[in-house]
């Protein structure tokens, strides 16, 4: 569901905004800005990481160039920026990401292809296994700096996250000082997790990108999900110097995952 009084087609160049509404009635702010290609059917949803939204510099800056080669979808997930609800840290994410799929192919876009940034990165991979076959399917999808599995405490930047999501205090770091509002209750049931759903995702093209200095998460987990794939259907990219996400990402291999998420 769409809340706007009317949806202009595909060939007005103006960007325009919305709020769209999931699947489990949570309101999510979403943008639409045309390609600046001449010619392109294709429509890219962008998903970005934790306590970022939609209109976070960084995100901003990925929309602009991946303009250049297809028309984008930018949204701002639960519990971050204009949205409703309250951030699950990649669960009930998967619903935000149909949404703003289901309202590109509302828009006209026969082809929409799904990238996500770290969190993103995990929700992207989910979708791509839960919704095959619906309406809200992806055509393509690329996971930059994706964790392969829950829990992972193995780096300095991964336990501080961990510290914000599960402590009282941090999750009032994360409302007042990150903008963030995240839900305190755990996980039940535990969902699918990255590296369970990659091999769900086939034939789907998938495209895995991971930083050789990602602080984050390191390469056993990009590495992890190129090998859970069948076989041939995953490329996996990694990028030298790259550290973590859509902060990290250079207007080189945005211009490259651009050109992989429009192909035909």
């Amino acid at each position: 569901m769409v809340d706007v009084s009317s949806l202009t087609s595909v060939h007005d160049r103006d960007a325009r905004r919305a709020m769209l509404r999931t699947d489990d009635g949570v309101r999510i702010e979403a943008v639409y800005e045309p390609s600046t290609a001449s010619v392109t059917d294709t429509a890219v949803v962008v998903a970005h990481g934790f306590t970022g939204s939609v209109d976070r510099p960084a995100l901003r800056r990925a929309a602009l160039a991946l303009r250049e080669h297809a028309h984008v979808v930018s949204f701002s997930f639960r519990g971050h920026g204009g949205s409703g609800g309250r951030s699950t840290v990649g669960d009930r994410e998967v619903l935000d990401l149909a949404a703003a799929v289901r309202w590109a192919r509302e828009l006209g876009h026969t082809r929409v292809a799904t990238v996500g940034f770290s969190m993103g990165g995990s929700v992207v991979l989910r979708h791509a296994a839960l919704e095959r076959g619906t309406g809200a399917h992806t055509d393509a999808v690329a996971a930059v700096s994706a964790p392969a599995r829950w829990y992972y405490r193995g780096t300095p930047s991964m336990r501080r996250v961990h510290w914000v999501v599960t402590r009282p205090v941090g999750r009032l770091v994360g409302r007042y000082g990150l903008g963030t509002r995240i839900d305190r209750r755990d996980w039940d049931p535990v969902p699918l997790s990255p590296v369970e759903a990659v091999p769900l995702i086939a034939p789907t093209p998938l495209l895995v990108v991971h930083g050789d200095r990602d602080p984050y998460f390191p390469l056993d987990h990009p590495r992890s999900l190129v090998a859970a794939a069948p076989e041939g259907t995953a490329e996996l990219w990694l990028e030298r110097g790259m550290g973590h996400a859509e902060n990290a990402a250079g207007e080189e291999l945005l211009a490259r995952l651009g050109g992989w998420l429009a192909r035909p």
